[in-house]
């Protein structure tokens, strides 16, 4: 079943609004100040209040940690490497391989996670020579410290009624982390190398979608997660659709775009705490209305367009990122050190 039949908490409930508020407020900032990759100031609040019911110091560090690394590597790296396509491939396995690694960890996935979503759109658009480097890499910045604000004060205003359960730690051996994180790794690199050849500069939704499908770090856990991502697609491309239906002519009117906005991402928020498993069809919902707001709703820009391309891109990025999961799973598994279940 999608949606567990119960009625929502009192933490529930505050999560919802915290997502929603914390989001559209990101967003809101962003188009009211004229910031350019609107993306990362929707979308971060998302994965932020999203997957992290409570922030504390250690989320800020690992959220900082992982901007400034991103920062670092496409300031310095691509800038070095960028017109050399076969240096540059060993180096971004490398980069999202300690990510996977600290992912497959537990206690360090926050910082994996955004690392590995930051670091593969920025390195796709730092190769582009249209893009100002500079610019991509502090609105990075930017929004991830804005995003810790607006998390802190979406705490402030709803904060939890009732003390949350620890989440239960995994244990895994060494070889089921070699195992993800290699799996990891070798995926966020075969899709860089796919939307650099492809030149595929207009499809950071099915870019998003190849990497969060390797968020349940293994097989198993991506399928299921691939028909979840399916539904969340095709509901935040058609709430998209009803906006843009509903909007017409005004989508350059910042104040009835935001409230339309809240209300995309309180509904499918409560699907997301419902679902309570971490990234599902609402996350998926939550994070494709961030996407298609954040970066394609332009007064000129015709968003219906960019919703039917944005959920025709996300079908073929999934087919051929479990495609490509299921081979590499196999020959993962053909050795004993490197072997999921051993």
């Amino acid at each position: 079943m999608l949606l567990r039949h119960h009625p929502l908490s009192q933490n529930d409930l505050r999560q919802c609004l915290r997502i929603a508020t914390g989001a559209m407020l990101g967003f809101f900032i962003c188009k009211l100040f004229g910031w350019q990759n609107g993306v990362f100031y929707t979308v971060t609040p998302v994965l932020l209040l999203g997957l992290v019911p409570q922030v504390n110091m250690n989320v800020v560090k690992q959220i900082l940690a992982s901007c400034v690394m991103c920062a670092i590597e496409v300031g310095l790296i691509a800038g070095m490497l960028g017109h050399h396509p076969a240096l540059m491939t060993p180096v971004a396995f490398l980069m999202f391989l300690y990510r996977f690694i600290a992912m497959s960890k537990g206690h360090l996935f926050l910082f994996g996670s955004m690392g590995v979503i930051n670091l593969s759109i920025m390195l796709h658009f730092a190769s582009y020579p249209t893009t100002d480097i500079g610019v991509l890499i502090t609105d990075n910045i930017v929004s991830s410290v804005l995003s810790l604000l607006i998390a802190y004060l979406m705490m402030y205003l709803w904060p939890d009624v009732e003390a949350r359960p620890s989440r239960p730690m995994v244990e895994k051996n060494n070889n089921r982390m070699r195992h993800e994180a290699l799996l990891g790794a070798s995926m966020a690199t075969i899709s860089f190398i796919v939307f650099q050849m492809l030149d595929l500069q207009d499809s950071m939704s099915a870019q998003a979608t190849s990497l969060l499908l390797l968020f349940p770090m293994h097989w198993n856990g991506m399928l299921g997660y691939a028909r979840k991502r399916a539904i969340g697609t095709i509901l935040g491309v058609s709430f998209g659709i009803v906006v843009q239906v509903i909007l017409y002519d005004w989508s350059n009117m910042l104040v009835l775009v935001a409230p339309l906005l809240w209300i995309g991402l309180f509904l499918f928020s409560q699907v997301h705490v419902k679902e309570a498993s971490g990234s599902g069809a609402g996350f998926g919902a939550m994070t494709t209305l961030g996407i298609l707001f954040g970066q394609y709703l332009t007064p000129n820009g015709d968003l219906i367009f960019s919703a039917l391309y944005r959920m025709s891109s996300i079908g073929v990025a999934i087919v051929v990122t479990l495609l490509v999961c299921f081979f590499l799973h196999k020959l993962l598994n053909q050795f004993e050190a490197t072997r999921f279940g051993a």
